[in-house]
């Protein structure tokens, strides 16, 4: 498959298509919100509260009803695990989640909430609260988590100059059908929760600034959001994104890592930051640099096309009312 033909066929991928949908819903609440959140800006992982000597971070994931109906236990963990992502996505470190839950039965209720606790053992996180209704004709979940940081890995700090990395756990496997890239259950807990300490770490020594983790975008879409917030571009180098041996490439990348990351760093860090995800027995490389073209091209030797164009079209768009 060429550059062209795998840009064609990720605007078609589910995960692009559901991120694109945001643009909408933002548009419609910008026209019913009130003056007071005309600029709240939208894009990163978590919405980030001042308080006291760092932010309260405030972020909720909802399932896709199939999964939560085909796979009941494992979307419950993933509930929990995403949003923790997200705390740690900003720099934070999370505190306790709530969830919202509808069943068709108790025993589809009693193996989400399996999950979930789960995924509050092993990341260390609590449930301490949230809602349920066990006589709904459909599945759904959506949880809300809440964190502080003490520093911001914000999607609006990269700027021209950066290099744009990716880190993630290639310890895993697919959860046929869904792209899910699990390297999270069964894992030591304590290697699962060192992982992730390393993104308040780079926030907190300023190794870092923007940041987010991979959803269900893949790589390069999350990649996508980053730069559309920042008011920027990038030109990104297929060959050397990392990848599990023997994958399809379109697979792995719109694939939804356990544990992935998006980051723009300052030239001067890169070494430092690989080698700090790197000591960790995880995959990080440098993959592109980030421009001021507001155009997002992919290269693989001298193949290359332009996967987006932020002048022409937005993605999420960045800048409106959350």
């Amino acid at each position: 498959m060429n550059v062209a033909d795998l840009v064609a066929a990720l605007r078609e991928t589910r995960g692009f298509r559901h991120k694109t949908d945001i643009a909408g819903v933002m548009s419609s609440l910008a026209r019913h919100a009130p003056a007071s959140l005309e600029n709240v800006a939208n894009g990163d992982d978590c919405a980030a509260i001042p308080d006291g000597d760092g932010y309260l971070l405030f972020a909720i994931e909802g399932m896709v009803s199939d999964f939560v109906r085909d796979m009941p236990w494992f979307a419950g963990y993933s509930s929990v695990m995403v949003n923790v992502s997200d705390i740690y996505a900003m720099g934070g470190r999370p505190i306790a989640v709530v969830d919202a839950l509808w069943s068709d039965g108790l025993q589809r209720a009693e193996e989400v909430l399996a999950g979930m606790a789960a995924a509050s053992a092993a990341y260390g996180v609590p449930i301490v609260g949230g809602h349920s209704n066990a006589r709904s004709d459909q599945a759904q979940l959506a949880v809300s988590i809440i964190g502080r940081a003490k520093k911001l890995l914000s999607s609006f700090s990269a700027r021209p100059g950066d290099r744009l990395m990716i880190a993630v756990d290639l310890r895993g496997r697919f959860e046929d059908p869904y792209p899910f890239w699990n390297a999270s259950v069964g894992a030591p807990v304590e290697r699962l929760r060192a992982d992730l300490e390393v993104l308040p770490m780079l926030a907190e020594t300023g190794l870092c600034n923007a940041a987010k983790d991979i959803s269900m975008a893949g790589a390069l879409g999350t990649a996508l959001m980053l730069l559309e917030c920042s008011g920027v571009g990038a030109s990104i180098d297929l060959s050397r994104l990392p990848a599990p041996a023997q994958v399809d490439r379109v697979r792995w990348l719109t694939a939804f890592p356990s544990f992935g990351f998006v980051m723009s760093v300052r030239e001067e860090n890169v070494a430092r930051v690989e080698q700090m995800f790197v000591e960790r027995g995880l995959a990080c490389a440098s993959i592109g640099t980030v421009n001021e073209s507001r155009k997002v091209t992919l290269h693989d030797g001298d193949d290359y096309a332009e996967l987006w164009n932020f002048e022409h079209d937005a993605f999420i768009t960045s800048g409106s009312v959350t």
